[in-house]
């Protein structure tokens, strides 16, 4: 009676076919028709609504985990604690990533100096006092061959282009021949006479280290009173000491420029050395209008003086100031090692003729000690790749003392905050099971040019001072800076030239010690590896699984396991298990906060915004467009691809979205031109036009007569 009250359908049918398939059992086709009776519209059985809270709660739990949880970590035939199955909520780091090409590998012949010469400073004719300063404070003996080939020229009184590489003792080569010269003078120098000589140097933290550099080679001659000015001091402060007086000056080109147009007692009548200290970078940094006005104000009260010019690289920028600045000047390199054997043992290359910077300057002098890899990492696991990499120097190895680069002051704010509180406070937890020293291997430290000067050299003397650690950095500890004791670089961000590469990996291996550099490149930028060939740099490949493996000696990211077993072979599917939950505690860690949310966006802007400003000869490698950035944006701890990139700054819309035909551009490409500028531009080029009144009051003043 229940079927003839019921719709014809889709229940009739069904319950016409279930018939049909019971049909060879006509009991259970009774019992069958009498469950199905109570169907249309009745009530569900009372059997089925007492179903206890317990089972409940298994019942959504199971559905739960079956959704949740990866095939990889499917619970084994027989193991019934399903509840324990980790749920992880991040996508796989290892699927639809590009496939990592074969490295190009060129034949390349480096270009190698020799550093140390069995010649000592007693040969120089140099004071006694001076020697024994070199040789007790200093702790040097034997000459550098930069330093064999410079002193005795200098101290003829020439000008000179000095050429070496990073770590070759360069500075000592300019300031062993002014303080030997200061000292020799007839009448006895006084404080009050000011600066004999003027040391201009790129960065704050070069002209401290020079400054420390001067300051020992004194300490015999008391009566030379050396001074250091920077930005980020108080000017009264450094007014007073150049009232006092200061014999060696040792300053940046900004803040320096700033005294000579504001400070009166500032003068250059008795200057008789103008050194220029990483000429390159000086102009890399836009310093160019700042060097023209310090010439103009030195040549104007002092015309005969000696000119040195040194450098790691030259470029043409240092060819054309050399040009304006050195006269008659003799031209100091240190030759390639091979051609040393086939030529006079104590042979420079001296010349008076203009410099020119030809093919021969393509090749970059790396020392013999430094071991240059490079390893291809998917953009998805980039953060992992570095944290590994990080976690195995400084946990399971000793004694090691890292520097990373990064491209931008925001990158280095976000990395450095996301390790110190995710990295090191999870390990120091663990620092006294492992060793007493653990902690102290796992610092972190930040250096770039947003900090306050006060804090910059804090870092800068802490991280010279430690004999482990790693420091977070732009490219303004890139240039001249000798920390001691660095074993590791690591380009995170492939530096914007190979000179520049250059001077990253040169803080490394320095006076004959041995030092090694890693290389971060995504799949898409392989190519880069030839263009390092080109200047004859060598690189070798270390596989991202060779540094992934890591994680299989770190119990930490082994993650939760059934029934407290433990892993005895861990294989590459295990490797990538732990890669997944390392990438989950820094995803855990950013969207723990919308704060943290938009700290990472912002950090993914800069990075674009840095990306984009690779030179034109770079931009068949280094292009915004073969960015993915979804993948991107998993290297940042983002889950998913940010929608709003472009709101939090405001200013960044021109990047992402392409102007509208028919509408003004003009704001649009001044926004533009602001985000393309490099962290070290100078930014005298929007500062020169001048804030733009309003458009009603511009048409008010046009109309007034």
């Amino acid at each position: 009676m229940a079927a003839t009250h019921g719709s014809p359908g889709r229940g009739s049918e069904a319950r016409a076919a279930a018939a049909r398939t019971l049909s060879g059992a006509p009991g259970r086709r009774v019992k069958a028709a009498k469950r199905r009776q109570p169907a249309s519209g009745a009530a569900p059985p009372a059997k089925r609504r007492n179903t206890t809270v317990g089972e409940a709660e298994r019942t959504c739990k199971g559905r739960a985990q079956k959704v949740l949880s990866p095939r990889k970590y499917s619970v084994p035939p027989g193991d019934g604690k399903q509840e324990e199955k980790p749920c992880i909520k991040t996508s796989s780091l290892f699927k639809n990533n590009p496939e990592l090409p074969e490295l190009p590998r060129p034949v390349v012949k480096q270009v190698h100096e020799t550093v140390f010469t069995p010649d000592t400073f007693h040969e120089l004719g140099l004071h006694p006092h001076l020697i024994s300063t070199i040789n007790t404070v200093l702790k040097m003996s034997s000459l550098t061959s930069v330093q064999k080939r410079s002193i005795p020229a200098l101290l003829e009184g020439r000008d000179a282009l000095v050429r070496s590489q990073t770590g070759s003792g360069k500075t000592l080569a300019y300031c062993i021949p002014v303080v030997q010269s200061l000292q020799a003078m007839p009448s006895k120098v006084q404080r009050s006479d000011g600066p004999y000589a003027l040391v201009i140097v790129p960065t704050r933290e070069l002209a401290l280290q020079s400054f420390d550099t001067v300051q020992k080679l004194l300490k015999p001659f008391t009566w030379i009173v050396p001074g250091v000015l920077m930005g980020g001091e108080k000017r009264k402060a450094e007014k007073a000491r150049i009232r006092k007086g200061i014999n060696i000056l040792i300053s940046t080109p900004g803040r320096l420029v700033d005294h000579i147009k504001s400070t009166k007692n500032i003068h250059f009548s008795r200057l008789r050395w103008l050194v220029l200290d990483e000429a390159d970078r000086i102009l890399d940094l836009g310093f160019e209008k700042d060097i023209t006005v310090i010439l103009n104000a030195v040549n104007a009260e002092c015309q005969k003086r000696q000119n040195i010019l040194l450098s790691a690289t030259l470029t043409e920028g240092v060819t054309r100031l050399a040009d304006i600045s050195l006269q008659d000047p003799v031209s100091i390199s240190v030759l390639d090692e091979s051609r040393e054997r086939s030529q006079p043992e104590d042979r420079a290359i001296q010349e008076v003729a203009p410099l020119q910077s030809g093919p021969e300057l393509d090749g970059f002098a790396i020392p013999e000690s430094l071991d240059q890899h490079v390893t291809l990492v998917p953009s998805k696991l980039r953060l992992v790749c570095l944290a590994a990499f990080l976690l195995q120097k400084c946990k399971f190895e000793q004694d090691h003392k890292i520097i990373v680069f990064f491209s931008s002051c925001e990158l280095v704010e976000f990395h450095y905050h996301l390790f110190l509180q995710t990295l090191a406070s999870s390990l120091g937890a663990l620092a006294s099971e492992l060793s007493p020293s653990a902690h102290a291997r796992l610092k972190f430290l930040r250096l770039h040019g947003n900090m306050e000067q006060e804090e910059r050299t804090a870092v800068f003397q802490e991280f010279s001072r430690s004999g482990t650690g790693v420091l977070l950095c732009t490219d303004v500890a890139a240039r001249g800076l000798d920390l001691p004791q660095v074993t590791w670089i690591v380009q995170y961000n492939a530096p914007s030239s190979p000179a520049e590469y250059i001077h990253r990996i040169g803080r490394t291996a320095r006076i004959g010690c041995h030092g090694s550099s890693l290389l971060i490149l995504a799949p898409s930028e392989a190519e880069y590896v030839n263009s390092l060939a080109s200047h004859k740099i060598n690189v070798h490949e270390v596989k991202l699984e060779d540094i992934l493996s890591v994680l299989g000696r770190d119990d930490c990211f082994r993650g939760r396991r059934w029934g407290g077993q433990k892993c005895h072979a861990v294989g590459p599917q295990e490797i990538r298990a732990r890669a997944t939950v390392l990438q989950t505690v820094f995803e855990d860690h950013v969207h723990s906060s919308e704060e943290r949310v938009s700290w990472a966006k912002k950090a993914l802007q800069s990075f674009i915004r840095a990306y984009a400003t690779y030179p034109r000869e770079l931009k068949h490698i280094f292009h915004v467009r073969s960015l993915h950035l979804g993948h991107v944006a998993k290297s940042f701890g983002l889950r998913d691809a940010p929608k709003n990139l472009s709101i939090p700054a405001g200013k960044k819309k021109a990047i992402l979205k392409r102007p509208a035909l028919g509408k003004p551009t003009q704001s649009r490409r001044r926004r533009l031109a602001e985000l393309l500028r490099s962290e070290y531009s100078s930014g005298m080029e929007a500062a020169a036009k001048g804030p733009q009144p309003p458009r009603s009051l511009r048409n008010r003043r046009k109309r007034s007569p």
